[in-house]
């Protein structure tokens, strides 16, 4: 099978090692690339000294998009700065190429209307590449909100905190996407996963007022920390919602918790911890999903996004998904910027 990567970077060569795990020799790698750097990382993201990323997964690079293009490939891995991921994906969709995209879905709006008519008139596969859909954890979650364990919502709390010049070691921080305005960087956008998982668990909040900026003296020009209030309407009640992110703590944080007039559920994503408690409040299930390790998240979309390429079949996380968290993260920043409180409605393609 033939791939198309634009970008090779930490995330990217993630999904090239499962492609190769999933497919073995049957894998065909092609690349456009720009700075060319050839370091090949282990999955802790650390240096594999001596090795070669080209020479070692035998890829075929491509300093031209459409001399990419013209090779056929039967999909393509966008893992490219998020600014750069619009115009990229809309030549390979009018290519008739499906597309893997990861998150965030872009920088902004512009383009993105051009980009599902063009996806809607092709009928193609688009998955942007939320993970965390495929954690046991979340997905027990999604299970439990279906079937109403939780009674009438009453509040649900969201935290990601981690240290940004520990994300790549292997880099120089304040050069990574996520450090710089002109890619697209900033902690909303950078820790976007945390939206989609709302968006997925009670549809888009009716409205999001966000605090924060860059508070600390890490030397970058985005916004290092964000602390945002939503307020949602859904089938399970009216209720606020608190998403916490920063580029800061040490040791690292990342949790989601969900309170009910008829249970409780917290769920510790660094320990993969789950307890739930019932209307009484006892502790009526806990699970630490022993033998499962964060790869198996990666696998597993990639092995769902093979299937939709062969099937045709819409992906879980489609392009229209991707939109609604790019939507609300572009709705809490300008809640930073302006200072006040922004309705989703004022956030859309066509306005």
């Amino acid at each position: 099978m033939k791939i198309l990567f634009c970008g090779l970077g930490g995330i990217g060569q993630r999904h090239l090692r499962n492609l190769r795990q999933l497919l073995g020799d049957e894998l065909q790698v092609h690349a456009y690339r720009v700075r060319g750097q050839r370091i090949k990382l282990r999955d802790n993201l650390t240096i594999d000294e001596g090795a070669d990323l080209e020479r070692d997964y035998q890829v075929q690079v491509h300093h031209d998009l459409d001399a990419a293009l013209a090779e056929r490939p039967q999909a393509v891995f966008i893992c490219n700065p998020n600014s750069l991921h619009v115009p990229v994906a809309l030549k390979c969709v009018r290519a008739g190429v499906p597309v893997f995209m990861e998150k965030p879905l872009a920088s902004d709006l512009e383009g993105v209307d051009q980009l599902l008519a063009e996806v809607a008139q092709r009928q193609l596969p688009f998955h942007v590449g939320y993970n965390f859909r495929f954690h046991p954890g979340l997905q027990r979650l999604k299970a439990l909100l279906e079937a109403d364990f939780f009674g009438r919502l009453l509040s649900v709390r969201s935290e990601i905190g981690e240290y940004l010049p520990n994300w790549h070691r292997y880099e120089d921080y304040r050069q990574m996407y996520a450090a710089r305005a002109d890619q697209g960087g900033g902690v909303i956008l950078s820790q976007i996963h945390e939206m989609d998982l709302i968006y997925w668990f009670f549809g888009l909040p009716r409205s999001i007022v966000t605090h924060g900026g860059h508070l600390s003296g890490l030397e970058i020009d985005v916004e290092d920390t964000a602390s945002s209030l939503m307020r949602c309407d859904s089938a399970h009640g009216s209720f606020p919602i608190l998403l916490h992110q920063d580029y800061l703590q040490r040791p690292p944080v990342r949790s989601f918790k969900i309170v009910g007039d008829a249970g409780y559920a917290h769920l510790d994503l660094m320990t993969n911890r789950l307890q739930i408690h019932d209307t009484e409040g006892n502790l009526c299930e806990q699970d630490e999903f022993i033998g499962f390790v964060r790869n198996d998240m990666f696998l597993a979309q990639t092995r769902h996004f093979l299937e939709c390429v062969a099937s045709g079949a819409t992906p879980v996380v489609s392009l229209h998904d991707g939109l609604q968290s790019l939507r609300l993260a572009l709705a809490a920043r300008r809640s930073l910027h302006e200072g006040r409180e922004v309705a989703l409605s004022e956030v859309s393609v066509n306005g």
